[in-house]
């Protein structure tokens, strides 16, 4: 089943003082593209999560946003420079002989001096967080693979009808096709009773007719192959693998048969015909780009 390239998936995972919430929102794009913003300390696990992510993603453009809140105690350091405090405390003592100043020398004035006490964060131990990490990524994953599969169920249905219209336009114009050719011949005989007339037909101007009639009468090859393209995207849009690029170059292939048919065809039905199927594919197209 066709995937749509947009949706969104949202996975949580939780360890011993860490929650871990994943969140991805993909759109269309040409390639398979991934965007990650997460914690700094994290950053050692960013290529596998990426991994992760185009392993289940074959295009479209996923911006992550990974974040974790930490709960339960935290260890964190409180660091005292007990030489730094005794030079403070030193200097401060002869700046005021120097200048002397009387005062006493507090506790509270040294400790909010520069660097005398300072916070350690604990080392993060980013292997130990992966397992977490990989499962809320997997999560969200799942949640965004079912979203975009779901949407491309519509898509599916969706050009499943515009192509049925097609087939049934495709068929009419190769109904139409030997009455166009009929008055084809008409206009032919027309154009040599002309020539007997006014006595310059020659076997060159009889021959240049009838290669040109010969030509612009024919459209079967066309309507064959625009019929095989029709058996293409079917088969594309019942296949369960991505599909998006594939159908892109056979609406191109399609748009260059009925175009051809258009350049051939002085026939005002089968005229109309093909811009209606131009239209058809052009709708195709279009969600033809919203496809995985």
């Amino acid at each position: 089943m066709l995937k749509s390239m947009t949706g969104y998936g949202r996975g949580e995972a939780v360890m011993p003082g860490r929650n871990f919430l994943m969140e991805l929102k993909s759109v269309n794009h040409r390639y398979c593209e991934v965007f990650l913003r997460m914690p700094r300390y994290l950053s050692p696990l960013e290529d596998r999560i990426r991994r992760l992510i185009q392993s289940r993603i074959a295009r479209g453009r996923v911006d992550g946003f990974l974040t974790v809140e930490a709960c339960g105690a935290k260890n964190t350091l409180v660091k005292v420079d007990k030489c730094l405090a005794e030079a403070y405390y030193k200097s401060i003592k002869e700046l005021q002989e120097t200048l002397e100043v009387e005062g006493k020398i507090k506790l509270k004035h040294l400790i909010n001096l520069p660097d005398v006490l300072t916070v350690e964060e604990p080392v993060e131990n980013v292997e130990e967080m992966w397992p977490a990490v990989k499962v809320a990524v997997e999560n969200a994953l799942d949640n965004l693979v079912q979203m975009r599969r779901l949407e491309g169920e519509r898509l599916s249905e969706d050009l499943l009808k515009k192509v049925e219209r097609v087939a049934q336009l495709n068929e009419q114009i190769k109904k139409r096709a030997p009455l166009m050719v009929e008055n084809y011949k008409d206009k032919l005989a027309c154009r040599l009773k002309e020539f007997l007339e006014e006595g310059i037909l020659e076997n060159e101007r009889i021959a240049a007719e009838a290669a040109f009639f010969a030509e612009r009468s024919a459209i079967d090859e066309e309507t064959v192959r625009l019929e095989s393209h029709l058996n293409q995207v079917n088969d594309c849009l019942g296949a369960d693998k991505p599909a998006g690029r594939k159908l892109e170059f056979i609406i191109q292939e399609m748009n260059r048969e009925i175009n051809t048919v258009a350049s051939k065809a002085g026939d005002l039905e089968i005229s109309r015909w093909v811009i209606e199927i131009k239209s058809e594919l052009e709708k195709i197209r279009e969600q033809a780009q919203n496809i995985e």
